[in-house]
């Protein structure tokens, strides 16, 4: 199956309910995360993640899934259109 570059984005509106399910989904598809950048906003009580990964488009479309799944969190993926051999 091809492979393509995916950008995802979240935003947990309560991060100390969420992180820990967050990153504990997250662990679970280390294989496909190329690279990750968290920005908290304390002041605001939100944090803001971005996963770069590489991936099939069940992949990336699983754990996008299951990071929307958990309460307080949203989430939107960004997948390139190249296929990746």
């Amino acid at each position: 199956m091809e492979k393509r570059v995916a950008v995802i984005s979240a935003v947990l509106d309560n991060p100390v309910q969420s992180q820990s399910d967050f990153n504990r989904i997250v662990s679970e598809y280390k294989d496909i995360v190329r690279g990750r950048m968290g920005l908290p906003f304390p002041e605001e009580g939100i944090s803001v993640v971005s996963i770069t990964v590489i991936g099939t488009m069940d992949d990336i479309n699983e754990l996008t899934g299951k990071i929307g799944a958990i309460d307080s969190v949203s989430v939107k993926a960004a997948v390139s259109k190249k296929e990746l051999v």
